[in-house]
């Protein structure tokens, strides 16, 4: 195959995987009340649908960007895209709470797979100095999911019940999974014949786990050890990485690399403080302002139409411009999207809200390419795999923690209990709370972000 219809094929299929797993996670949050209803769901165990999830990806992507590097990233990513189109089918089959929450756990472990390898196909095919630009389209193509996530799982929620949204994705799955056979030639292993990791993978499992599930005891005094034995744990999986000769992640990338570390720490940062942010809107509009799930998905829509258009234009610039200055922007303006949010009342007017979350979408497309660009190209081929969990692991992380704020704060305010009108204060509060504490989280952010070095004169030595 020629380099251009390969290069043309890796990103059609990297754009269209990008698209599904955050059109999943939007839809279902929009879907979340409906779940409630039928199954019966309390409030903190609600919030675990999206956990599970969340939890599963974490824990798994750091080993199978180690196996995609090892054995090859077409490989795991194929078989990633055939576990989460088969377990997207056994979601929609559940009857019961502990099934679905299962079968989440499987589509996490499938996304995980696909996430580790499509960004890592990417750059395999493409130089640095175009980088920006296909993963500006990669995330545009994100926050089209998003886009159409809300808008689209809210119809199918309320004409077609909440089954149906994870129904949605199997045609597109499907078609994936042809194009890879059909156009996508070749196999990238650039660490084949390296040993992996499968003790460090059982540790950094074990350490996740541990903390992920410490936050969701809270605010129980247990908790505090259960968050602490997952911490120790961690702190040993980092010890047992400097150790061996081929670890699960080179751990010694955070000490060597300042643009990889910092890079990471404010996607980290970012993530934290924005996830929550559609589950927490998605409950406030329709309980408190009783609006349809069609209606709420039309207004949750903007923030992540305005992220699809401004996307590429901000991964175009950071081929010319510093990423971390473009990233520092997007930052600086998602900290301020945040603090106008924490101001939302009963009567708050819908012009309001809207304006917050365009200027939101405006400040994460700004953020969010830029700063994958400099991840990505801060590091040599090798490492690709690696730098693409990282991506993902950060991302997943932080989707967890913003979570589990949100979780802490249903916990000490609400309660295992359902959301009735009588609890609507208690949930308003809860939301208040949140946003003051994201938008502290990203404050620090943009220090994290500014201060990451320059990736520029690196460009000539990775484009060989």
């Amino acid at each position: 195959m020629e380099p251009s219809a390969l290069k043309k094929s890796a990103l059609i299929i990297a754009t269209l995987n990008s698209f599904i797993t955050p059109f999943m996670g939007s839809s279902i949050n929009i879907a979340l009340p409906a779940i409630e209803k039928e199954l019966q769901v309390d409030a903190v165990l609600l919030s675990w649908i999206a956990t599970a999830y969340l939890l599963a990806v974490a824990v798994s992507l750091v080993p199978f960007g180690r196996l995609a590097d090892i054995y090859g990233r077409k490989k795991i990513f194929t078989s990633g895209v055939i576990l989460f189109t088969l377990s997207s089918i056994l979601c929609a089959a559940s009857l019961s709470t502990s099934i679905l929450l299962f079968f989440r756990i499987l589509q996490g472990i499938g996304n995980a797979m696909v996430f580790a390898t499509g960004m890592a196909i990417l750059v395999s095919v493409y130089p640095p100095r175009e980088r920006g630009r296909v993963l500006g389209i990669n995330v545009a193509a994100v926050y089209f999911g998003l886009s159409a996530g809300p808008f689209l799982g809210g119809i199918m929620t309320q004409y077609f019940t909440w089954r149906s949204v994870f129904l949605i994705t199997v045609p597109i799955c499907l078609f994936i999974l042809f194009l890879i056979f059909w156009r996508l030639k070749g196999e990238w292993a650039d660490a084949q014949g390296e040993k992996f990791d499968l003790i460090g993978s059982l540790i950094y499992a074990v350490s996740i786990i541990g903390i992920i599930f410490g936050i969701s005891l809270l605010p129980e005094i247990k908790s505090l050890w259960v968050i602490l034995g997952g911490v120790i744990v961690f702190f040993a999986f980092v010890k047992w990485e400097l150790r061996v000769p081929h670890p699960v992640f080179e751990v010694k990338l955070f000490k060597t690399n300042r643009v990889f570390a910092f890079s990471n720490l404010a996607a980290l940062i970012n993530y934290s403080a924005t996830f929550a942010l559609t589950f927490l809107l998605s409950l406030y509009l329709q309980y408190i302002k009783a609006f349809s799930p069609r209606m709420t998905g039309l207004v949750l829509v903007v923030q992540p139409v305005v992220m699809a258009i401004f996307s590429p234009y901000a991964g175009k610039i950071s081929d010319r411009i510093e990423p971390r200055i473009v990233a520092t922007v997007g930052m600086t303006l998602t900290t301020i999207g945040l603090f106008l949010l924490i101001f939302l009342k009963l009567n708050t007017p819908l012009g309001y809200i809207i304006g917050c979350l365009v200027l939101l979408g405006f400040g994460f497309a700004l953020f969010s390419s830029p700063n994958t660009n400099a991840i990505m190209s801060s590091v040599e081929k090798r490492f690709f795999g690696i730098a693409s969990a990282s991506v993902g692991t950060m991302r997943s992380l932080g989707m967890m923690i913003s979570m589990g704020i949100a979780t802490v704060l249903f916990s000490i305010f609400m309660g295992r209990v359902q959301i009735t009108p009588e609890q609507y204060p208690l949930l308003l509060k809860s939301i208040m709370v949140a946003f003051i504490i994201f938008t502290l989280l990203c404050f620090g952010g943009i220090f994290a972000s500014i201060v990451r070095g320059k990736l520029r004169r690196d460009y000539t030595k990775k484009d060989k």
